[in-house]
């Protein structure tokens, strides 16, 4: 896609900057797409695999540094009298940066584990933020001449990922003749992190992440060791042979053993039914729901098709993503004078 962003410009008025920015979040998806290729080949640890992404954001967020580009957040119209207009969050913001690729690039991992959950999600978040980059160059004035460029390089990004997105989501849905792995989790939620620090949306981006934000505070008692909840090797449904549908998987409980906050957690869990909670047998196990929203959605809605499953899974990363665009054009409107 690099002739078609930059070959409409001569030599003496080519934007190096714009292309240097390009560049940097090629390379920064790349690597994100080699650490997923040797998390499949190594199975990396998670203290290992946590810190990766910081590393292979840094050329973009270099690049973003070099270019001079924006490092602080407009005030809400309420708030102008207390914090002024604008305030400037300098590392904060960088720092922001990183955790939001960290985040990105984990999340679609770890929500997972039903054929064609990861590509499926990626297909409409991917797709939501083209509406986005399409919506905005479509009602931002020509003068804002910065501002359509920074949408226009987000494009560049997206229309090839959800072109080969779409494709593996063929081979990928159910039956699955293709398992893409960590390879491709990686490069997805690298490329959701890259194209929002390009087009400058990266709050937005975090609306349209909003399941798998939910699945990983929902995951953090698992994910956490000081809360308590054993975390099995793999947290996907359980398949029912005999039916030919997925049901809940299950981690064991000693409740004996669990510590004060693994105590208030399981008490949260079976006292507001956040999660499925067998009696304990004749040892005091308990058997409790693995808690990934995957788990949570057939607890409420009973045991299913997989094909059907990722449906409702799907439709309601869909519903997140029309939430959102209420919230950026609607909602903003009441608290800011000028939305763009």
């Amino acid at each position: 896609f690099i002739p078609f962003a930059f070959a409409v410009y001569g030599r003496h008025s080519f934007p190096h900057a714009d292309l240097a920015e390009y560049l940097a979040a090629v390379l920064t998806i790349t690597f994100a797409a080699f650490m997923g290729f040797a998390d499949d080949v190594l199975d990396l640890r998670w203290r290992h695999k946590i810190p990766l992404p910081f590393l292979a954001t840094l050329p973009l967020l270099l690049v973003y540094y070099a270019n001079g580009n924006e490092t602080g957040v407009m005030v809400p119209t309420q708030l102008r009298g207390l914090l002024g207009d604008y305030v400037e969050l300098g590392l904060f913001f960088y720092l922001f940066l990183l955790i939001l690729a960290v985040f990105s690039t984990h999340a679609i991992n770890i929500y997972a584990g039903v054929n064609g959950l990861e590509v499926g999600q990626s297909v409409v978040i991917g797709t939501s933020a083209l509406i986005l980059n399409v919506v905005q160059l479509h009602r931002t004035p020509t003068q804002h001449t910065e501002y359509r460029e920074q949408h226009l390089q987000s494009l560049f990004l997206l229309i090839p990922f959800l072109a080969v997105s779409l494709a593996l989501l063929r081979l990928n849905w159910f039956p699955s003749r293709v398992f893409v792995g960590d390879t491709y989790c990686y490069f997805a939620g690298m490329t959701f992190a890259a194209v929002c620090m390009v087009g400058h949306y990266s709050k937005t981006m975090v609306l349209f992440m909003l399941p798998q934000f939910i699945n990983f505070v929902y995951s953090c008692p698992q994910l956490f060791k000081f809360m308590g909840i054993p975390n099995p090797r793999h947290r996907m449904p359980s398949y029912d042979v005999d039916r030919g549908w997925v049901e809940n998987s299950y981690t064991e409980v000693r409740l004996a053993e669990l510590k004060a906050v693994g105590k208030v957690v399981f008490w949260l869990l079976r006292t507001f039914r956040l999660a499925h909670v067998l009696p304990p047998d004749a040892d005091g196990v308990v058997k409790v729901s693995n808690l990934t929203l995957i788990n949570f959605v057939l607890f409420v809605m009973g045991p299913c098709r997989e094909d059907v499953l990722c449906l409702r899974l799907l439709l309601l990363q869909v519903f997140c993503s029309c939430m959102c665009f209420a919230v950026r054009f609607g909602l903003a409107s009441y608290l800011f004078e000028t939305v763009l």
